[in-house]
């Protein structure tokens, strides 16, 4: 078997590739749309370099509350494709909500590898903390989502040890994965390994199922009822991964929706999930 019960390469891309059974191009299409119609609504500070390549930026959206609340968005994409800008969508509600919502670029495969992904992430969310002041954001209420690769990117900032940064430990005060992948053994046989290249050590060493968990934070693993069953596997196997490494883990299904509409969740003003968000910025919750 190439990974746990597949045994071509052609089993491992039917339960990965999300777009065998939703239209990728129609939903990448809606994103943009939903997007420029946010970017006409809310201020916004793009391109913010936090590194020397012109893709190492953060998209900035600011709430106006002086030392407020920050959450931060990463993108997915399979590490291979799209921007913040197919995503200014996910701040709208947030900032009504007095959230400055910050918005993470990197670099794409196969001009660099996925360890330096992960990298370029690692310092843009030390380059919003370290700017907290300039941001007129409290560093103190730091929080965290992302989408497919954005989810997994997640993950690695929670396995992440701050200090190494200048900053606190317990940086990250929640955090929310949504069709996140933990596991990246299977990628090494799918269609996308001519594109990231991976190597059986880059595999290990970022595949957040198999890492040390830094932050104690709450943590919110999230996938859609109408995905692949991987994708559900993967959340219910890094939830007892938390959970063993003490952290407090939810891990739900969202019902009706496929790999790409999950995100309409960030549009929905009174769902659960916005307020979610809230809490993780309310500073009587991090006590």
């Amino acid at each position: 078997m190439l990974y746990r019960n597949f045994a071509s390469e052609a089993e491992i891309n039917a339960e990965y590739d999300p777009g065998m059974i939703s239209d990728r191009v129609q939903a990448i299409d809606r994103f943009e749309r939903m997007s420029a119609a946010a970017a006409k609504q809310i201020r916004n500070w793009y391109s913010c370099q936090f590194g020397p390549t012109e893709a190492e930026y953060v998209d900035v959206f600011p709430s106006g509350i002086p030392n407020g609340p920050v959450h931060i968005f990463i993108h997915g994409g399979y590490w291979r494709a799209l921007s913040t800008r197919e995503f200014a969508f996910v701040a709208q509600v947030l900032v009504q909500k007095g959230i400055t919502v910050v918005l993470t670029n990197y670099g794409l495969c196969p001009d660099i590898r996925l360890t330096d992904i992960v990298d370029q992430t690692r310092r843009a969310i030390s380059w919003v903390a370290h700017n907290a002041i300039k941001l007129n954001i409290d560093s103190g209420r730091f929080s965290l989502s992302g989408h497919s690769a954005g989810g997994h990117l997640v993950a690695m900032m929670l396995a992440t040890d701050w200090s190494d940064y200048g900053l606190p430990r317990d940086l990250i005060k929640g955090s929310i994965s949504l069709s996140g992948l933990f596991d990246l053994r299977p990628f090494l046989h799918s269609w996308l390994q001519p594109t990231l290249a991976l190597s059986a050590a880059e595999v290990e060493d970022n595949s957040p199922l198999f890492l040390p968990v830094c932050a104690q934070a709450k943590v919110t693993l999230l996938y859609g009822e109408l995905e692949q069953s991987e994708f559900a596997r993967q959340s219910l196997a890094y939830s007892e991964h938390l959970a063993s490494n003490n952290v407090t883990v939810d891990c739900l299904a969202i019902e009706k929706a496929d790999h790409f509409t999950v995100l309409d969740l960030f549009v929905q003003e009174e769902s659960d999930f916005v307020k979610e968000i809230v809490r993780f910025g309310q500073e009587d919750s991090l006590s």
